[in-house]
């Protein structure tokens, strides 16, 4: 059976990260997504490290499942070949920013007038009526107006740091991943396509001010800002006798089993420090310090014994290395060896949704090499071998 998405076709004009994390979501549930790179192909096939040049891990990462069509859209063969795509596309995403597609000379006017059925999606930095609009971004200066290092310092006591991830970035691809299939279900009800725009800085300060808002959510304020239970030093990985243990005690029966557990079943109805979740917050770096003082006197697979025997959330602190055997990762599926045509074996990232009636592909396709797809996506357009010659003698495709 195919994909949930089969039919939908993509045009992907995006790089580096959070575009083509878009896309590869779509393009795992069965959307046809052509990915259209420069003759320089995306940066970040440069990233990280690889067999071949240009088939750098990082992009392995990102790009499966698409089809991969090198156009110049600098010259006038090659833009002309995207407009001719355009006609039997469903959507074009993009993530640089709009005064440079107008330079290019792709706007959504103009794509409209060729398909009015087209979704044409922006993913960049601001949104368009806003003073940032048009300014440079990357996920680095996204968590740091957002104030993610901001709340990483308060929480820890040090310095500011961002998440060692790219939270924005992919934040920003699963915000996109929704607004687009947003448009084409609305497109169902209209008949007609839409811009859609998809800015990182109010995409991820909707996540931020959504947990950390607070007493400033009322006018006037009912408090100072920030969800105390995830700012608290005490909230952290448990050091135990031969490692770390993660530990979440949440409701009154977590906490009336775990007092019972460390001999202080007591304090549950006796200290007014446990009497509702209310006042367990208020004083929840102390209750986390109770916590950490009892995980140091134990082993990591004595107290996950103990806990899941009273049904206390908890699970051992994976590194990078033990993530990757992660047994339970291996059984769903979510890491498997595959042989890639022309990086060899490699292990892949599965799909982690899944769906009864119309399953994941088959198959997933490995991400393509530069161009691979190039004539073939551009015969299916309707180009024959000379038009596809002239394109390549114009520099407008690969060869």
């Amino acid at each position: 059976m195919s994909g949930a998405l089969s039919g939908l076709r993509i045009l992907d004009l995006s790089s580096v990260l959070m575009g083509p994390y878009a896309t590869q979501l779509m393009a795992d549930m069965g959307a046809d997504v052509i990915k259209i790179e420069s003759p320089s192909g995306d940066t970040v096939r440069g990233i990280g490290p690889m067999r071949h040049e240009r088939m750098g891990s990082n992009f392995l990462h990102v790009n499966r499942n698409k089809r991969s069509l090198v156009l110049d859209l600098k010259k006038p063969e090659g833009l002309n070949a995207f407009f001719k795509l355009v006609e039997t596309a469903d959507v074009v995403v993009y993530n640089i920013r709009p005064q440079a597609m107008l330079r290019l000379g792709i706007t959504y006017e103009g794509l409209k007038a060729i398909n009015p059925r087209i979704i044409y999606a922006g993913l960049y930095g601001y949104g368009e009526n806003g003073p940032y609009a048009g300014k440079p971004a990357y996920d680095d200066l996204i968590q740091g107006i957002c104030a993610v290092p901001s709340l990483m310092s308060q929480a820890s006591g040090g310095e500011p740091r961002y998440v060692p991830l790219t939270l924005a970035d992919r934040t920003v691809g699963l915000m996109a991943c929704n607004a687009i299939l947003a448009a084409v279900v609305s497109r169902y009800q209209t008949g007609l396509g839409q811009a859609v725009e998809v800015p990182m800085f109010e995409t991820l300060a909707q996540y931020v001010l959504g947990e950390h808002m607070a007493g400033a959510s009322y006018e006037p304020p009912l408090g100072p800002t920030g969800y105390s239970r995830l700012l608290v030093k005490e909230r952290r990985p448990y050091q135990t006798h031969n490692g770390y243990i993660c530990v979440l005690i949440y409701t009154d029966r977590h906490w009336e089993k775990f007092l019972e557990l460390i001999g202080q079943g007591a304090l549950f109805t006796q200290d007014p420090r446990f009497a509702s979740i209310g006042a367990r917050t208020l004083h929840i770096n102390d209750l986390y310090g109770m916590v950490a003082t009892a995980m140091a006197t134990d082993t990591t697979e004595a107290w996950m014994a103990r806990l899941n025997q009273a049904d206390i959330p908890c699970m051992p602190m994976h590194d990078i290395d033990s993530l990757l055997q992660d047994p339970h990762l291996h059984a769903v599926g979510m890491l498997q060896q595959v042989e890639h045509p022309s990086e060899g074996k490699m292990l892949e990232i599965g799909v982690p949704v899944r769906f009864s009636g119309t399953p994941n592909l088959p198959q997933q396709k490995p991400a393509p090499r530069l161009g691979q797809h190039s004539e073939q996506v551009l015969r299916e357009a309707g180009w024959d071998a000379q038009a596809i010659q002239a394109l390549q003698l114009a520099g407008a495709t690969n060869r």
